[in-house]
């Protein structure tokens, strides 16, 4: 019993991780109807260019700030030469020009930073440890918790808050009429996935010290982050919220209760909800 606090602890930590990937891959799609499967190559580069950063300054805060901007220009390229080109093919043309990117992604941090995990330390406060339900437990991870729920807050404030979020959705719903008032629509969805692509590059900085940087983080990652969008439905922030909190703590207590079937238990999860509501707990029919 005296473990449970820590596994929902722990639990948390993974979830708001979780969140902060899946944000990204969630927005895209429900903005711009296009499945990424890049998004999680670019969360690898931002764990990789944060640790180059911390080689060279040692300063965390510096390369939570820069690497997300670094990406941003890299998601702003993809989306402006490669991806619009085959926007009018449809859906497959773009599952598989996101597919050759994440390959080609994966294969030159490869060739730049060896195959082999890379540490990632970090020190001052964010390396400490803090009491809290009386235990002991560390900063970092708390601290993860709270990039995701500042993120999710900051994004929801925008997306339905704000005259931005009504022109994204009117764009989304009817892009001609929104061309026609005078927006530049194939901008605005450029900066959606250049969004996108950031907040991939901030959880993979977020990463690097809680999982250490290595090549197959991108793989791991992804396959939850879309566990994470199919149980909490395509294109729902509220959804990924949800999703993300659930199966980051069944991972936490599966791990803890049954540690032979904490792996299978999200894929069950994943089975239940399509059983029971295809479109997932927050999607809407389409």
């Amino acid at each position: 019993m005296s473990d449970i606090p820590v596994f929902f602890l722990h639990g948390l930590a993974y979830a708001g991780l979780l969140f902060l990937v899946s944000a990204g891959l969630t927005l895209v799609f429900g903005m711009m109807n296009v499945l990424n499967f890049a998004h999680a190559a670019m969360y690898m580069l931002g764990a990789y260019f944060s640790y180059t950063m911390l080689q060279a300054t040692d300063r965390f805060w510096l390369s939570l700030m820069v690497c997300p901007i670094l990406l941003f220009a890299i998601g702003a390229l993809i989306e402006r030469f490669l991806l619009r080109r085959v926007h009018v093919f449809g859906h497959l043309h773009e599952l598989l020009l996101t597919f050759g990117l994440a390959y080609i992604i994966t294969e030159v941090v490869k060739w730049v930073w060896g195959n082999f995990p890379l540490a990632v330390n970090i020190g001052g406060l964010l390396g400490d440890t803090v009491e809290i339900i009386g235990i002991t437990y560390p900063v970092y991870r708390i601290f993860i918790f709270i990039c995701a729920v500042l993120v999710g807050a900051v994004m929801a404030l925008v997306l339905y808050k704000t005259r931005l979020g009504i022109i994204l959705r009117a764009a989304v719903n009817d892009s001609e009429m929104v061309n026609a008032l005078g927006f530049n629509v194939p901008l605005i969805f450029m900066g959606v996935f250049a969004f996108g692509a950031a907040l991939s590059g901030f959880a993979g900085v977020i990463a690097g010290p809680l999982l250490t940087t290595y090549p197959g983080m991108a793989h791991d990652i992804l396959i939850d982050a879309f566990v994470v969008i199919v149980v909490g439905g395509f294109g729902s922030l509220g959804g990924a919220v949800v999703a993300s909190f659930l199966i980051g703590e069944l991972q936490s207590f599966g791990v803890l209760l049954f540690p032979k079937l904490s792996v299978a238990l999200v894929y069950l999860l994943m089975a239940a909800v399509l059983i029971v509501k295809p479109s997932g707990l927050f999607g809407e029919k389409q």
